[in-house]
């Protein structure tokens, strides 16, 4: 259950302030839970009266560590800014399932990339590293299942087959794409140095919160690394948790 992602080392030569809450969630058992809340329109509602304070220096951040790789953030933004972008244009996000519907209101409350993936489908470690050009990218295009494979020195999510996500937290593979409850499931929550550390928290709070109410009874397998955690680093800060977090109130 332990497979805790990895960082390779040149990642911190990208970003040195980069911080994340990796979280694993076995939910396994059958059991199903309802939301209590729609904390998909609360969020996006909270994204209309301004977001977070910090919102716009961190998903500053964010494309200026795309541009340091080669990326143009304004053609392929991070997952954060792209949510954010959808509901400036048309106010609203439609619902795609409870799950989705979950970590993308916690990416839009606190303009931070999410994504959500399944861990099933993983063969070794998810790790975050630098692209030589060759891997594979499994994704759509025009209907139809293809082949991609990213540009060299790209920063990538992977595992021991190919590509996971595509510049960093822009575009998430098929393979391992998650749309509904059940099995064992990864969530990482990306931040760099201008979002917070408690607000980080916070926002892996709500997940984990809206996590229980989707599946009573989960494991929860949480821990934190950034930049300096590379390769066998980080496996001492893994915590179980029994409870989780409260979602932040509607005056928030």
């Amino acid at each position: 259950m332990l497979d805790f992602p990895v960082i390779d080392t040149d990642i911190v030569k990208i970003a040195p302030d980069f911080r994340a809450i990796s979280i694993l969630v076995d939910a396994n058992d059958g059991v199903r839970g309802t939301m209590s809340r729609d904390v998909l329109g609360e969020a996006c509602d909270f994204v209309r009266t301004g977001g977070p304070q910090w919102a716009d220096a961190h998903l500053a951040s964010w494309a200026e560590v795309y541009s340091r790789f080669g990326a143009k953030p304004n053609r392929t933004p991070c997952s954060a800014q792209a949510l954010k972008k959808r509901v400036d244009k048309d106010g609203r996000l439609p619902s795609i399932g409870p799950l989705v519907d979950l970590y993308n209101a916690v990416s839009l409350r606190f303009a931070v990339p999410v994504g959500g993936e399944n861990f099933d489908a993983y063969v070794g470690q998810p790790r975050l590293s630098i692209a030589d050009g060759t891997e594979a990218f499994d994704t759509v295009a025009n209907g139809e299942a293809i082949i991609e494979h990213p540009s060299k020195g790209e920063v990538i999510w992977r595992d021991d087959v190919g590509v996971t996500c595509r510049r960093w937290n822009w575009r998430q593979g098929t393979r391992t794409r998650l749309d509904s409850v059940g099995g064992r499931m990864w969530f990482i929550l990306e931040s760099l140095g201008t979002m917070p550390e408690e607000a980080l928290e916070e926002a892996a709070n709500m997940l984990v919160n809206g996590l229980r109410q989707l599946a009573p009874g989960c494991e929860v397998y949480r821990h934190l690394l950034t930049a300096q955690d590379t390769q066998a680093g980080p496996a001492a800060k893994v915590s179980i948790l029994t409870d989780g977090g409260v979602f932040p109130s509607k005056a928030d």
